[in-house]
């Protein structure tokens, strides 16, 4: 069965009662992840974020606490979800494109904070392989990669995840030139030789 990313799927896992607490898309828990993102950027870059480059965005739920937290920093969202972009792309600068499409697709200059948060499981490993050089090419300070793997306990939409183990994600993420720094944060290829080794999990 073909997998819809429309108003009913939205509802469902963003707005229904299933986000509605502390689990899966709930609002408290997306603060966090973004307070944290951006602080784990910030200490690296040395200074506040300016741009923000959400790959696999939805309808943009990181928007508004990104920009609650600094306001004049640049969003840029892209999504294969046609309701979402139909609906909320004037507004919250969301443009269609699917994963694969970043094989050639370089919309803007590497920013300091890359999201690709919830994606990279559902995705074939084709489409996968395609689109991946430009997280590596497209972070210019820390990318957020929220990616689950068969070793997790998985809540939530499994319709289509892929059961990779761990070690799928980690070999790929590393051969674009990204250094693990926990809780699905890498830091880009630019900033690695400034960091200290404890730093950087062994």
């Amino acid at each position: 069965m073909t997998k819809h990313y429309d108003a009913a799927y939205f509802d469902r896992w963003y707005r229904g009662p299933v986000a509605r607490g502390e689990e899966i898309g709930g609002r408290a828990r997306l603060v966090r992840k973004v307070a944290l993102a951006v602080a784990t950027a910030e200490y690296h870059l040395e200074r506040p974020i300016r741009s923000v480059l959400d790959i696999g965005c939805g309808e943009g739920p990181w928007r508004a606490p990104l920009l609650k937290l600094r306001p004049k920093l640049q969003y840029l969202g892209f999504d294969s979800s046609e309701y979402a972009i139909a609906r909320f792309g004037a507004r919250r600068n969301l443009h269609h494109a699917r994963f694969a499409d970043f094989a050639h697709l370089r919309p803007c200059a590497p920013v300091d904070l890359l999201v690709c948060s919830d994606v990279l499981h559902y995705l074939d490993t084709r489409e996968l392989d395609r689109g991946l050089p430009a997280l590596g090419e497209l972070c210019g300070g820390v990318a957020f990669l929220e990616t689950f793997t068969r070793e997790d306990g998985i809540d939530g939409d499994t319709h289509g995840f892929k059961r990779r183990p761990a070690r799928f994600y980690r070999q790929r993420f590393e051969a674009l030139g990204l250094a693990a720094l926990g809780s699905h944060l890498w830091l880009s290829p630019g900033l690695r030789d400034g960091v200290a080794a404890l730093e950087i999990p062994s």
